[in-house]
């Protein structure tokens, strides 16, 4: 057994680049150092304690890099998960402790997407897209979501037209409920019946809609990044959603933001068309994506207990048993910062100014 007590590692991805067909509109961008402090709280005998945690990976729309972790732990290491390009911290305790802990840390900078320079013509779908266009246990594309679908997109041609509708029918027919638990659980079924939800709920309801009317569709699972130079981002876990449009790409979309606007603040018409229009296309740039399209999650290396609804936030299980990962915050502990420290500078040089 190796004991790691004190340990330091800096890992740094390459930059992965996915190549798009038209060009991308970058507008704004956002950076800072993002840290986990993790705890978990477990029999001091235990012996059986893991931990997965998302990890997020450069692309053409954030950088990440940087890369420290530090802990207790017995093993840590990065693992490819089955979901795609998804990459999960695991670490495991494999001797009894009093606390266990872990800190991960590393630097972000995120870009404001924004495309919407759509093509005028469509081709058909890539076959290596089509398996988004296909239903499961999770994400239901039939009954009464192939009925909604249906309806929505009767007069509707062309990928772009479909999507639309369904967005357009996902913002007018669903409520933000800021009782839900977290980010919500992602219960397509429950969600088409009472309408209200959290991030998760209404971006699995477009993305279930959206396959039903053969528009391919994934969740996008991530973090808001602070909008000041110090921030405690805990509660900033955020989901939203992409459809495949041939011959383009992949097309954020958040329904999700569009009712949190509505339902935080007050708007007129204007106002709410503009988020409308905004979220069709466009994601702004405080948030970076941890995860992408996996619901009934299984993770690598196998957790005991069963499948998740899908990965975004941390997860652990002692003894083979999963404790809550929904917002956590029982046996599972943690506190997500941000800091801008060139934000912190600027600050700090303008009020040296005003001395």
């Amino acid at each position: 057994m190796r004991s790691e007590t004190g340990m330091f590692k800096k890992i740094i991805l390459g930059l992965i680049i996915a190549p798009f067909i038209f060009t991308t509109a970058y507008a704004k961008e956002r950076e800072g150092e993002i840290t986990f402090k993790i705890k978990i709280t477990a029999p001091k005998e235990s012996r059986d304690v893991r931990m997965w945690i998302p990890y997020p990976v450069s692309d053409d729309e954030q950088t990440i890099e940087d890369v420290r972790i530090d802990g207790n732990f017995s093993y840590s290491g990065i693992y490819r998960q089955k979901r795609g390009g998804d990459l999960a911290l695991y670490a495991e305790w494999s001797r009894p402790l009093k606390d266990r802990f872990l800190v991960f840390k590393f630097r972000a900078k995120a870009i404001e997407r924004v495309k919407k320079d759509f093509p005028a013509t469509e081709s058909e779908v890539p076959v290596e897209i089509k398996e988004y266009l296909k239903g499961s246990e999770f994400i239901p594309t039939d009954g009464k979501v192939k009925e909604v679908a249906l309806s929505i997109i009767k007069d509707k041609n062309g990928t772009l037209e479909k999507a639309r509708a369904v967005y357009d029918w996902v913002v007018d027919n669903t409520f933000r409920d800021p009782n839900i638990n977290g980010c919500g659980t992602g219960d397509v079924e429950r969600i088409l019946l009472e309408k209200g939800g959290k991030c998760a709920d209404i971006s699995s309801i477009f993305v279930a809609l959206a396959r039903a009317s053969d528009v391919p569709a994934r969740e996008v699972y991530g973090l808001r990044l602070g909008k000041k130079a110090e921030e405690d981002i805990t509660g900033g876990h955020h989901c939203w959603s992409e459809f495949y449009l041939p011959d383009y790409g992949w097309v954020p979309v958040d329904p999700a933001d569009v009712k949190k606007a509505m339902s935080t603040e007050k708007l007129d018409k204007n106002e709410i068309k503009r988020y409308r229009d905004y979220f069709f296309g466009a994601v702004d740039e405080y948030r970076i994506a941890l995860s992408r399209g996996g619901k009934g999650y299984h993770l690598s290396p196998s957790q005991k207990d069963k499948s998740l609804s899908y990965f975004m936030y941390p997860y652990a299980e002692i003894d083979g048993k999963g404790v809550e990962w929904l917002a956590a915050q029982k046996e599972l502990k943690y506190q997500i910062s941000y800091y801008d420290n060139q934000q912190r500078v600027s600050h700090n040089d303008y009020n040296e100014g005003q001395k």
